[in-house]
């Protein structure tokens, strides 16, 4: 389901760039986006992870310097039948985490700093064996090729704006609504695919470690806790923000409508039901 997930999701922003490069050149501006597609997809393939570790600070730790955290990763890959994952800390206080990696052998598990201050032992398990479960999914993969097809969509709606599509069709109407719908139907797309995602993740969580509602407890913390910290390397880089377990941006509250993470109350009861 994870791979067939991953080829709808990049065939459909692959036909949205198509789309924007016809209106923008015609013939030619379609199969010349397609090539960047192609191209941003092998380049997300290989380079994908060291690209948001980097953006968001994340500094690499190891049993030297983090025994505790490394061996609680250690032990819980062990348990979810995974390769232990690099682990990185995040310097930012907003509690949170996220994994990244092509596939379960290049795969990085990073945690904030607030992460590890607020949380108990078992609430900290649970988010890192949420991470876990995304790569045991190949979830990283589908969500590092979204933030690399969506930025380049939007690159071009935003050329669009300025140059009003071949022969100036559509005029400065057709580039600004190239500029606003594209990126918003490639949001939508991702959208729709993060939820199913996040809930799933919830549930092998709850399963590696034998306590969901440990998880419950976490979720409820950071997402009260990240609504009073800013955390700058994310919004800074805010197509990056579906990686985290949850939303590290200051949106405007009608914003929330095209949120990539489902409902932190949702999340909570259906974990709290697999206690039950």
């Amino acid at each position: 389901m994870g791979n067939a997930r991953t080829f709808i999701l990049m065939a459909v922003m692959t036909a949205l760039l198509m789309g924007l490069g016809a209106m923008a050149g015609g013939s030619q501006g379609a199969i010349l986006a397609l090539m960047v597609a192609g191209a941003g997809n092998i380049w997300a393939w290989w380079n994908s992870d060291k690209m948001v570790l980097r953006q968001q600070g994340a500094v690499e730790l190891s049993r030297a310097n983090a025994p505790d955290l490394f061996d609680l990763t250690a032990a819980l890959a062990q348990r979810a039948g995974l390769p232990m994952p690099r682990l990185y800390l995040l310097e930012t206080d907003q509690p949170n985490a996220f994994a990244t990696g092509r596939d379960p052998q290049n795969a990085a598990v990073a945690v904030t700093r607030g992460l590890v201050a607020a949380m108990s032992r078992d609430e900290l398990a649970g988010v890192i064996a949420h991470e876990l479960a995304h790569i045991r999914h190949r979830d990283t993969l589908m969500m590092t090729v979204t933030a690399t097809m969506a930025g380049a969509i939007a690159m071009l709606g935003n050329m669009m704006m300025f140059t009003g599509g071949r022969d100036n069709r559509g005029g400065a109407l057709g580039g600004i609504l190239a500029m606003i719908l594209a990126p918003l139907a490639a949001g939508l797309v991702q959208m729709a695919i993060s939820r199913a995602r996040e809930y799933e993740a919830d549930r092998l969580a709850a399963e590696i470690t034998g306590q969901p509602q440990a998880l419950a407890s976490a979720l409820a913390r950071i997402a009260q806790m990240a609504g009073r910290t800013v955390n700058i390397p994310a919004e800074k880089n805010p197509a990056s923000a579906a990686m985290f377990i949850i939303n590290p941006l200051h949106a405007l509250r009608m914003d929330a409508l095209f949120s990539t993470h489902p409902p932190t109350e949702e999340r909570i009861n259906r974990l709290m039901a697999m206690r039950a």
